[in-house]
């Protein structure tokens, strides 16, 4: 599936968090290297990670915290029935 489709797969998803990364990394000045020591995240998982999207949870959250973005994984798998507008509309 491409990535502007609805029904992504995880590879989808996978490839998308690596490039959101990259980018982060990037505008923080930081090369790869640099965020694998930072991280205490190995440098070939990185590149690995940035090239292929694969990485364990642990080193990912590593690299996020680094990143200052790992309050982001709050927002995952959350329950969404408070967020769940359709009792609005039912009669």
């Amino acid at each position: 599936m491409g990535k502007h489709t609805l029904n992504k797969t995880p590879n989808d998803v996978l490839t998308d968090i690596a490039n959101k990364v990259k980018i982060i990394r990037k505008s923080k000045g930081l090369t790869q290297l640099n965020l694998a020591d930072k991280s205490g995240v190995s440098y070939g998982s990185i590149k690995r990670f940035e090239t292929t999207g694969q990485i364990s949870l642990d080193s990912l959250l590593r690299v996020a915290h680094v990143l200052g973005k790992l309050s982001d994984f709050d927002l995952i798998l959350v329950d969404n029935k408070d967020n769940d507008v359709s009792h609005l509309f039912s009669i």
